[in-house]
């Protein structure tokens, strides 16, 4: 029960965050794309903080022996850049800069814009849901 209270809780913060980063806006992240019109510079400060949680987050974290709610830490094996992390990273890139949505933020836009968000998260299933059916390698 602690751990699933503690996920909302991280999750309503996160949610915050990015409303409050306005990256719920796609103006505002086709804006900070568009080097040569409107640029606007706000998600750097967003990145920014983001990198510096996560370092320091990272650092305490591992100085302690073990995980509040599970009885080791989970990390990923594979430490190599290859191409399906290149192309997904890419495609990930691509799909944001189009639409100035990315899948975190763009949930908080099904309740303010329900057809936008249907337009960005049916393609965006459907193409996880191909990578998986194919395993692109």
């Amino acid at each position: 029960m602690k751990k699933n209270l503690f996920g909302l809780l991280f999750g309503v913060l996160f949610g915050l965050g990015l409303s409050f980063s306005k990256m719920t806006d796609p103006q505002v992240v086709l804006d900070f794309f568009d080097l040569f019109g409107d640029f606007n510079p706000m998600l750097l400060w967003v990145f920014a903080s983001a990198l510096l949680t996560t370092l320091l987050g990272y650092k305490l974290v591992f100085k302690i022996k073990k995980p509040a709610f599970a009885k080791e830490y989970h990390l990923h094996e594979r430490r190599t850049i290859d191409k399906p992390l290149i192309i997904g990273a890419a495609l990930f890139g691509i799909g944001w800069g189009i639409s100035g949505y990315c899948p975190a933020p763009v949930i908080g836009v099904a309740y303010i814009n329900p057809i936008e968000f249907l337009v960005f998260v049916i393609p965006m299933v459907l193409a996880i849901g191909l990578i998986r059916l194919f395993r692109f390698n």
